[in-house]
């Protein structure tokens, strides 16, 4: 009889429910580690698989949630806004998880009974066969104390203490770092643009997050926290129905036809609010300025003096270094660090006049999705982003270029192809300004210029969504080119 019970234990199948339970426990203990870990590989380390084994169980996780979950970028692994939304729940079922076995592990050590008179004390403990980063060093604590000891500075702690716990929260190392929720993210930077900040910590934060990159997530705090700073108009109720970023690197020296552009979407009947820099030193860090004063474009220290010219002339220039200075200060941090800010994808969605819709331009490939998920957890409904090869606005007629568009609230990309490149122009005795302004005049003809001109123009159309086809934008457009006002100030 105990045999035939033994044989029917044994050849008792295992129900699929509980096949099921226990497959998805192991998808949410591999999740885990990927947001820890950010790498396949270390992820598998960390929890004793092959790389191969991980790889398979993050498709099997993209399979389930329907969402990429992670997006391969130079830093690694990026985890999607779902992913960061799921990282604080899987974390405290695997710490939950480990607590419990490690319970069980002690109490079945302690009621161990029945011996044959051979027990005694072991001269050394045998090593575990793998063991996880965090708890390599003796006396180290576990990630779940050192949560407990951020924990313990609550919200209402000096400022220099919260944000000291932010820092802690994204700068601590594999298994014991996370990022910082939006509330967390928005608080950090309100703490440093109010001056509240000591100057280590703003480095200190800048560069731990630049090290790691920067969430979704932590730059929708950020830009919550600069738009709460300067007092934007928030979007959807400004005059403004176009919100432009503009902020050039100061090693480009190309004119800025996108100006001239601009022109054409307000000759079109739309309002137009561009902002923006041109680098902190150098002889020409005031180009913007002195371009929109050319063109005669209203320049503009305020959000009220904005909204004055919108109203008078359809269009205003916001200098950052005027409207932002504390922002324009940080982003001045680049060179005592040689490397961009977390707040470079920020101030580019700060859309401070309230604009219905922006219109952007991305260069790395890895941030045109980010940029357009950052708009998306701020409630964006209408965007377009430029897939550039400059982080402006300024369409490039002549290479194939993507449009990652939000329509509605909902992503929609849109692939534009390459135009036939026509021969340069020979060049002339005019200095790039005086070349600039000749083309609008036309003084000079350039078909590559104007060809820029236009498309630059068509795309902020589209992003208005005057039309659904960028080639009929780009016939509306070429219309008012040739009506325009040749006219400079």
């Amino acid at each position: 009889m105990a045999e035939e019970r033994t044989g029917e234990a044994v050849g008792k199948p295992v129900s699929n429910e509980r096949q099921t339970d226990l497959s998805k426990l192991r998808l949410l203990v591999a999740l885990d580690a990927l947001l820890r870990e950010n790498s396949v590989s270390r992820a598998a380390s960390s929890v004793g698989l092959q790389p191969s084994a991980m790889s398979r169980l993050l498709g099997q996780l993209r399979e389930d949630y329907a969402d990429p979950l992670f997006l391969r970028t130079g830093h690694g692994l990026r985890p999607t806004p779902l992913a960061e939304s799921l990282r604080l729940r899987v974390r405290a079922l695997a710490a939950e998880t480990e607590a419990l076995l490690d319970a069980r592990s002690t109490a079945s050590a302690s009621t161990a009974t029945g011996h044959a008179g051979w027990g005694g004390q072991a001269l050394t403990d045998a090593p575990p066969l793998a063991v996880r980063p965090s708890r390599l060093l003796e006396g180290e604590p576990a990630p779940e104390q050192f949560a407990a000891k951020l924990a313990e500075i609550g919200d209402d702690a000096a400022p220099e203490r919260r944000l000291a716990r932010c820092i802690a929260t994204v700068g601590t190392g594999a298994g014991r770092s996370r990022p910082l929720s939006k509330e967390e993210a928005e608080d950090a930077l309100a703490i440093i643009l109010a001056g509240e900040a000591d100057p280590v910590q703003i480095g200190a934060l800048m560069t731990v997050l630049h090290y790691r990159g920067p969430t979704a997530v932590e730059v929708a705090g950020f830009v919550r926290a600069m738009r709460r700073h300067i007092g934007a108009i928030e979007p959807g109720n400004g005059i403004a129905d176009l919100d432009w970023p503009c902020y050039l690197s100061p090693k480009l020296k190309t004119a800025p036809w996108f100006l001239h552009a601009a022109r054409l979407v307000v000759d079109a009947g739309h309002r137009v609010v561009l902002h923006g820099s041109y680098g902190e030193e150098g002889t020409d860090r005031h180009k913007l300025e002195v371009a929109a004063s050319a063109a005669g474009i209203p320049i503009c220290t305020s959000i009220t003096a904005a909204k004055t010219a919108l109203r008078s002339a359809g269009i205003a220039y916001l200098p950052l270094s005027a409207f932002a200075p504390q922002v324009y200060r940080l982003l001045g941090l680049y060179r005592l660090m040689e490397m961009r800010m977390p707040l470079n994808a920020a101030i580019h969605l700060i859309n401070p006049m309230g604009g219905r819709t922006s219109l952007l331009g991305v260069a790395n490939p890895s941030s045109r999705t980010l940029s357009r998920d950052i708009a998306m957890l701020l409630g964006t409904r209408e965007l377009t982003i430029l897939g550039n090869t400059r982080d402006h606005a300024e369409f490039t007629p002549y290479r194939q270029t993507p449009l990652f568009r939000l329509v509605g609230g909902e992503a929609s990309d849109v692939i534009i192809p390459a135009k036939i490149a026509p021969p340069a122009e020979p060049r002339t005795g005019l200095s790039s300004r005086e070349y600039w302004q000749a083309v609008w005049t036309g003084a000079a003809r350039d078909e590559r210029a104007e060809t820029t001109i236009i498309t630059t123009a068509a795309a902020a159309l589209v992003s208005l969504r005057n039309h659904d086809d960028f080639e009929a934008a780009c016939e509306t457009v070429r219309g008012l080119w040739n009506n325009r006002s040749r006219r400079m100030a």
